[in-house]
């Protein structure tokens, strides 16, 4: 299946004609994160179809799918763990350490893990 054959057919993908539509950065890095992960063989699109459908449909997914991008982003957290990249207490560390970084920049000015407080 190709990126563009599975972006037709996900069920809630924000997309207009030109392809997917992003409503926040991360959005649209979570999407890359995935695509590259993809291309460098960590996973199929079919076994990324399966894993996103899977969180699109457990308990407490909104019907209107307004939650699509929080849904891809745990399973691109699940795909990594299952997949030995970094466990989910390693991701949850990160993503701490990036909510540390972001409530210590300055507005305005880029976020930089290196501007996480707690990093040693």
């Amino acid at each position: 299946m190709s990126l563009r054959e599975l972006i037709t057919h996900s069920r809630g993908l924000p997309a207009s004609g030109d392809g997917p539509v992003f409503a926040e950065p991360w959005q649209a890095e979570a999407f890359a994160m995935a695509v590259t992960l993809h291309d460098r063989g960590l996973f199929t699109w079919e076994e990324w179809a399966a894993t996103l459908s899977g969180k699109l449909k457990h308990p407490g997914a909104l019907d209107d799918a307004s939650d699509y991008y929080h849904c891809w982003l745990e399973a691109l957290e699940s795909l990594i763990a299952s997949k030995n990249v970094a466990d989910s207490h390693d991701i949850d560390q990160l993503a701490a350490a990036w909510q540390r970084a972001a409530h210590a920049t300055p507005h305005g000015q880029p976020i930089r893990l290196e501007n996480d407080p707690d990093r040693s």
